[in-house]
């Protein structure tokens, strides 16, 4: 009898052999990798599935496993990689398992190309904030102006349709989308849900990363550093940075301040002649606009224009020297984006 009970225990304790060989995998892949992301597979259609990871060929592997196996697979690399026990805290629901040396930030951005809108259903949580616009819905009086009250959208019947009276908040980022709210925003033909893999943790050199850790506003990036670059420009110039292309326009700088200098204490030279004779008809013309209306007798007038070839060589000069420090800026920010 005990013998019996001792064989059925063992039996019971019997792990199949597929268990074991894909945890070994898991964690050779866990080995291997740098960096690790969860992502969840809920309502993903297989065809997106399938599109994504040609975009990941050759960049990342992609594996769907149980949970608890690669819980397990955690545990045997957990002294090999500092942190990553932290990863168990998404082991829930429906995921999908990326293995990369990617940066995180490049396979966040990545992933949400490939994002598609879709229509709310009821119960779905919002992810961002759902706005009803203010203008025509296009829908006709009737029982759906119970739906706008509810919903606390103010409206307006005007031209035989309903108008919404101002841009409208409808749900905030976490709300749960109810049924009225669904249904409107389909009628409306706003698509508040985007499909697509969603990264619910990435694990790197032992930090975890969130989705909002990813998420940069790329343009916004781009543009400080776009300031910052023309700021050390300027900055190089004013110091005279001994670098080959702040020298040049240190140089075309220090040469049209050598010219106004020169213009000011009228040092007459080939160079400074037509700034010297500008400095002289402003002056000539200023005197010329006090006197004249005090004593017309003098017949005394103001000349309107200054020799339109110092004018224009003045136009020509500020013209080259802008040009050469946006092309300095364009070639910076080459090196930096590719």
């Amino acid at each position: 009898m005990s013998r019996n009970l001792a064989l059925i225990r063992g039996r019971a304790r019997r792990i199949p052999k597929w268990k074991i060989k894909e945890v070994e995998y898991l964690a050779n892949l866990l080995r291997k990798y740098r960096v690790i992301a969860i992502a969840d597979l809920t309502k993903l259609p297989s065809a997106q599935l399938q599109e994504i990871r040609k975009a990941l060929r050759n960049k990342a592997y992609m594996r769907v496993t149980k949970n608890t196996l690669m819980a397990k697979a955690i545990d045997k690399i957990m002294n090999y990689k500092k942190g990553i026990e932290k990863l168990k805290e998404y082991l829930k629901g429906s995921n999908i398992f990326l293995f990369t040396d990617m940066n995180p930030f490049e396979l966040y951005m990545l992933l949400e190309k490939y994002k598609i809108p879709a229509y709310a259903k009821p119960g779905d949580i919002a992810e961002k904030e759902i706005v009803i616009p203010a203008g025509n819905t296009g829908i006709p009086p009737g029982p759906i102006f119970s739906v706008f009250g509810k919903l606390k959208i103010p409206t307006k019947v005007q031209e035989g349709t309903i108008w919404v009276a101002k841009d409208t908040v409808a749900a905030k980022p976490g709300d749960k989308i109810s049924p009225e709210l669904a249904s409107l925003l389909q009628k409306l033909e706003i698509m508040p849900i985007e499909i697509g893999l969603k990264l619910k943790a990435v694990y790197e050199d032992g930090v975890i990363l969130k989705p909002q850790d990813l998420k940069l506003d790329v343009e916004e990036y781009r543009k400080r550093i776009e300031e910052a670059f023309l700021n050390a420009y300027r900055l190089g110039v004013g110091i005279v940075f001994p670098e080959k292309s702040v020298i040049e326009a240190a140089l075309i700088k220090a040469q049209m301040n050598a010219l106004a200098l020169a213009a000011e204490a009228a040092v007459v030279m080939p160079e400074t002649l037509p700034y010297v004779l500008m400095k002289a008809l402003t002056a000539a013309n200023t005197l010329a606009s006090i006197l004249a209306p005090k004593a017309p007798e003098l017949g005394f007038s103001v000349t309107a224009q200054v020799p339109g070839e110092v004018v224009e060589e003045k136009k020509e000069e500020e013209k080259k020297e802008e040009e050469k420090e946006k092309e300095e800026i364009a070639a910076g920010l080459e090196a930096l984006f590719g």
